[in-house]
């Protein structure tokens, strides 16, 4: 790719005030005359100096932006009463599975509106809990999250991660837990890294330190795992592994418990990842690669004697479980244990001695318990459509688990292994009542004939008569599912009517990995055909309308947003496109980027894969000939350094500067926040309001008082 040279200014100039109902006057974002050149074709870039997010002109028009969308947004007449009523339905007790470690418990809380949840401990399941540690005392702001947490396994010591502004960046930390004071240790600059303990210390995973004013957009490259050693400075920590030879690839850690085994993972340079192993009970043992080929999935899932089970969809499209011998580990050497089946096995772990399974069928969880040679005992019982998580040790046969669906909080039940019975030992109470809601699923063709999942949720009693409010929601990428999940932020659009659609598209890992791939590179199409499809469904079957219709989805999702608008804008009342990749050009040239490859390919790749990526990239396919488009608002946050700003940047300035009728066209860009991970409730809550009031304004809805 050649790019030419270019010089230009930059003003903005905010020329009126803009109401809901008037027209909008947006900043003006001076055009400079970057040009790229692929494989022949020239490509203009006007708005290139927007990638400069550290300079005063990209500063200057964030805040006019802000400005614009921020009077439009506090002028909606039930603004402040939905955010209202979006505190009252957070602000209820959110408690995590608790964590049995050494004898005692430990588990996240939070008392409702704390911007950060609380970790606890208790010497017994009815004991008294005290805080072990509270992020909200790190930031007065509450933008200081605590990002993981990671125990020594003799119990002494508490590891923990913190994330600054959203950021990916993270910072390490350690706690004596028979003191609970913090110990002088504090790892800089890691990155996508937890703490994996041996003996005195961890392995962690980080880059060198990024240049001044670079951090959140600058490539990373050179990922490296080192070894700290508790009471030493970060300076004299040991390089464990590194491949300098593969500059844009992940490389993290794991040990066993009984730490005899490294495990490094190797990713990022295709859909799965490298295996490899080190022997800690031999000094100077090598790393041994135990695969070959990152197109597939190995995760090792514990380590029992001299067995090692693993979950890998290696000949097994949807997944199963196989073991390896730890004297010869390599994987011409494993053996299936339990093979693959219909439904795609999600997730696996050895609890009580027993391998506890969950399945995905058709985008909701069932799970099972297992013998640790492979035999069915049970069917868990769960108690709806729904999304299931499990905790409990590998010796110990107390199990906890989380369920939670649609209008279904997150609610924590024991289960007794031997007895397969569950018993409810903690639910939330938020105040809505979900009897007076149900979820049903529906199964729709897209453009090809595939037969396309898809939840529905609303009020009991809906009238299909195409005037119900709808908000269509997908991902469909990354071989990530979306199965039924809880969140407070839709409750409100629900109590006024609303439908909320959540559709499975192909991408994601919903039907294994054949359905992954369906929706990557030269078959990205599929997803975006998938999701106009739902809409078409919804439409059809008269659920809503298009005037009442509307699209949300964030990263991947963003994308998603973005390209469905430019083809079919006339679907579409409004759409949210949250934290988006809109430039499908460049985006691997930022942060980790480049690792999104795999599932878009590059502009460098091919003319073929070029072209495809310049078809649908969301900001260079806006139309601007007149075309209505639906009312808009994206989202973005001035520390996301996993989908830079500029995605959202370039992409806002381009579709205001279009003719695209007069809808507005608004960007949201949040302070002191990233990609979405860790943000404090506070903001949190003033993101969804305006989220939401603009989506119900410009459907035309009108908020009701919640009886």
């Amino acid at each position: 790719m050649k790019t030419k040279h270019v010089i230009f200014l930059s003003s903005m100039i905010v020329l009126s005030a803009c109401r809901p109902g008037t027209k909008i006057v947006y900043p003006v974002a001076e055009k400079g005359n970057t040009v790229d050149s692929y494989f022949g074709t020239e490509v203009p870039d006007p708005y290139r100096w927007l990638e400069n997010d550290t300079s005063q002109a990209t500063a200057a028009w964030v805040e006019a932006e802000n400005k614009v969308s921020a009077e439009y947004l506090a002028q909606i007449p039930f603004r402040d009463q939905l955010k209202q009523r979006l505190t009252e339905l957070t602000d209820y007790e959110k408690i995590g599975s608790p964590y049995k470690k050494k004898g005692k418990y430990y588990f996240f809380k939070n008392n409702g509106l704390q911007n950060q949840s609380v970790f606890y401990v208790k010497e017994s399941l009815d004991g008294e809990a005290s805080v072990l540690l509270d992020p909200n005392t790190l930031s007065d702001d509450g933008t200081v999250a605590l990002s993981g947490v990671s125990f020594s396994n003799d119990g002494k010591y508490l590891a923990y991660s913190i994330s600054r502004s959203g950021s990916d960046w993270r910072e390490l930390l350690v706690i004596d837990l028979a003191t609970g004071q913090h110990l002088d240790d504090h790892i800089l600059w890691a990155k996508f890294s937890g703490a994996a303990w041996e003996g005195e210390g961890f392995y962690y995973s980080a880059y060198d330190a990024p240049d001044a004013g670079k951090e959140f957009s600058n490539v990373n490259e050179n990922h490296k795992i080192y070894y700290h050693k508790l009471g030493t400075p970060q300076t004299d920590d040991r390089l464990s592994y590194s491949n300098p030879e593969e500059p844009k690839r992940f490389y993290t850690a794991d040990v066993s418990e009984d730490e005899r085994l490294m495990f490094i993972y190797e990713s990022g340079a295709g859909s799965g990842n490298n295996l490899f192993l080190k022997d800690l009970t031999k000094p100077g043992a090598p790393v041994t690669a135990l695969t070959e080929d990152m197109e597939y999935t190995y995760t090792p899932i514990e380590v029992i004697g001299d067995k090692i089970y693993l979950l890998t969809n290696y000949g097994a499209p949807k997944y199963h479980i196989m073991t390896a011998d730890i004297a010869s580990p390599r994987l011409k050497d494993w053996k299936e244990l339990i093979p693959e089946s219909e439904a795609v096995l999600a997730n696996a772990q050895v609890i009580g001695g027993k391998l506890i399974l969950t399945y995905e069928k058709d985008a909701s969880h069932h799970a099972y318990v297992y013998t640790p040679d492979g035999k069915q005992e049970h069917e868990i019982s769960l108690p709806t459509l729904g999304s299931v998580s499990f905790s409990g040790n590998k010796d110990d046969k107390e199990t906890f688990y989380v369920f939670t669906s649609f209008t279904y909080p997150p609610t924590i039940f024991t289960y007794d292994m031997d007895t397969n019975l569950s018993g409810l030992y903690l639910a939330p109470k938020v105040a809505f009542r979900p009897e007076e809601y149900t979820t049903e699923q529906v199964f729709y063709p897209s453009k090809d004939g595939t037969k396309i999942p898809m939840f529905l949720t609303y009020k009991k009693g809906l009238q299909k008569n195409g005037a119900n409010p709808t908000l269509l929601y997908g991902y469909g990428g990354f071989n990530i599912s979306l199965s039924p999940s809880f969140s407070v932020n839709r409750l409100v659009f629900l109590e006024n009517g609303g439908i909320y659609a959540q559709a499975n598209l192909r991408g994601g890992a919903e039907y294994g990995e054949e359905w992954h791939q369906a929706g990557t590179k030269l078959n990205k199409q599929n997803v975006f055909d998938d999701f106009i499809a739902a809409a078409e469904y919804l439409i059809s079957e008269q659920y809503t309308s298009r005037e009442k219709l509307a699209i949300n989805g964030g990263s991947n999702g963003g994308l998603l947003v973005g390209a469905v608008v430019n083809q079919r804008p006339e679907l579409f009342k409004v759409a949210v496109p949250q934290v988006g990749v809109m430039d499908m050009l460049r985006y691997h040239t930022f942060t980790i980027g480049w690792n999104w490859a795999s599932d878009y390919g590059t502009s460098d790749d091919s003319r073929g894969m070029f072209d495809y990526l310049y078809a649908y990239s969301p900001l260079h396919n806006i139309r601007n000939d007149g075309t209505p488009y639906p009312a808009v608002l994206i989202t973005t946050a001035d520390h996301d350094d996993r989908v830079v700003p500029a995605h959202s940047f370039k992409y806002a300035a381009t579709l205001q500067a279009a003719q695209t009728g007069s809808a507005p066209k608004l960007i949201r860009i949040e302070t002191k926040a990233g990609h979405g991970s860790g943000k404090p409730i506070s903001k949190i809550l003033d993101e969804y309001a305006d989220i939401f009031a603009f989506i119900m304004y410009n459907l035309q809805v009108e908020m009701q008082a919640e009886k």
